[in-house]
């Protein structure tokens, strides 16, 4: 599963719908290894809450369709361009064979105490017709968007350990708050805000693009629109035609390199599924409160395994969590895994019954288990020749061995 990351830079803000794979290394002197014991895998207790800007909660329900009169039309493309979309890139896609509807939004990322949360700003009368029956069905999410209100989706309230109803201050902007969560099955997308809170936020006009047409003809639309686009741009196909989310670059990328962290066996194209179910091998890991308390648990799934080395890793991979990708390569999750190794390798660590890619419950004790089969526990070369297994590059084995070292300095 190979996702888009494109950036088009307007002062400090980003278009970045999808987080890319990896964050460029530290050198040792640079790895942040102070706040490892901060980082939670899922935050569990609340952030303090500031004090509520004054505003004016909405007399009545938004002004759009009721649900019941909302013509759903589930989108099998989402566009991501470097630039905002020209009318002539917009026409051109709405007169392809196939395409029945497509709607343009803004879009980019603001960050909240360093990290990154990616959004598009609607028309939420609009953007109704888009969203799944269950999700255009919940008045509640519709009245905290006219409200200016952010509307997280359920995977990166998971993720990022967002409190609904607590308020957030945006790195230099407003405060925003997190009213409600949805599933809205947008890759990548962390929420949803209204147009003017887009506005508001620095949000990048018209950058994003939603594609509406018969789900049997998703790979060939997939394929029409992404020559279309001008370089960089990418094309995501969404929803039930491919069962994940998958990319058609347009040029103008670069491809992963060697020794850009981007999962274990980057030569591996498998596109199995991202979770095993419930025949996963199970470890007895749980859900530690902490990166460093889940990497020093993990360790132990492969004897002699320093749980510095997992530390590097995620480090290099994700910044512990940050950035889970997909990256251009497709792997995916804080340890960048790709799909077919993940089925080889991937454990459930919670106890869930399920080994989620995504879970760095499940990803850092995997991590152990795909480093112990390649003869990480027995140390020296053999950890090095393990770890070079996970990115084919003895530059990247430099990089996490320098990390390693670091880790291992600031917490004896």
């Amino acid at each position: 599963m190979v996702i888009l990351t494109a950036l088009v830079a307007l002062g400090a803000v980003v278009l970045l719908l999808i987080v890319p794979g990896v964050p460029p290394a530290p050198h040792a002197a640079e790895a942040g290894v102070r706040d490892l014991a901060a980082i939670e895998p899922i935050a569990t207790a609340a952030p303090s809450t500031p004090a509520a800007e004054p505003r004016t909660e909405p007399a009545s329900e938004p002004a759009s369709e009721p649900a019941s009169e909302v013509v759903p039309t589930p989108p099998r493309l989402m566009v991501v361009s470097r630039s905002t979309l020209t009318e002539r890139t917009r026409t051109g896609i709405s007169r392809l064979r196939h395409v029945r509807k497509i709607d343009v939004f803004d879009g980019g990322v603001v960050k909240v105490a360093g990290v990154g949360l990616n959004l598009i700003a609607v028309d939420p009368a609009r953007f109704r017709a888009w969203t799944p029956d269950g999700v255009a069905a919940q008045p509640a999410l519709w009245s905290a968007l006219t409200a200016g209100d952010l509307v997280a989706d359920s995977s990166a309230v998971r993720r990022l350990g967002l409190v609904l109803g607590s308020h957030y201050q945006v790195d230099g902007g407003p405060r925003l708050r997190a009213a409600a969560a949805a599933s809205f099955g947008l890759p990548g997308v962390d929420g949803i805000v209204a147009e003017e809170t887009g506005r508001r936020l620095g949000l990048l006009p018209g950058v994003a693009m939603l594609v509406h047409g018969p789900q049997k003809a998703t790979a060939l639309l997939r394929k029409r629109v992404g020559r279309l686009l001008g370089p960089g741009s990418q094309v995501v196909a969404v929803g039930r035609a491919t069962g994940a989310a998958t990319t058609r670059r347009t040029g103008g990328e670069k491809a992963a390199s060697s020794d850009g962290g981007t999962g274990p066996t980057r030569g591996d194209t498998g596109t199995g599924p991202a979770a095993t179910g419930e025949k996963a091998r199970r470890v007895a890991v749980g859900r530690p409160a902490s990166y460093l308390e889940l990497y020093r648990k993990s360790a132990g799934v492969c004897p002699g395994l320093s749980w510095t080395v997992l530390a590097a890793i995620g480090q290099v991979e994700s910044s512990h969590g940050r950035n889970n990708g997909p990256s251009s390569a497709g792997a995916q999750g804080p340890m960048q895994f790709m799909p077919a190794t993940w089925k080889a390798y991937g454990v459930d660590g919670d106890g869930d019954g399920v080994a989620d890619i995504w879970s760095p419950y499940d990803a850092v004790p995997s991590a152990a288990n795909y480093l112990c089969a390649n003869g990480a526990g027995q140390g020296g070369r053999k950890l090095e020749k393990a770890i070079w297994f996970y990115n084919h590059s003895w530059s990247y084995v430099a990089k996490v061995m320098a990390v390693s070292r670091g880790y291992a300095a600031a917490y004896p």
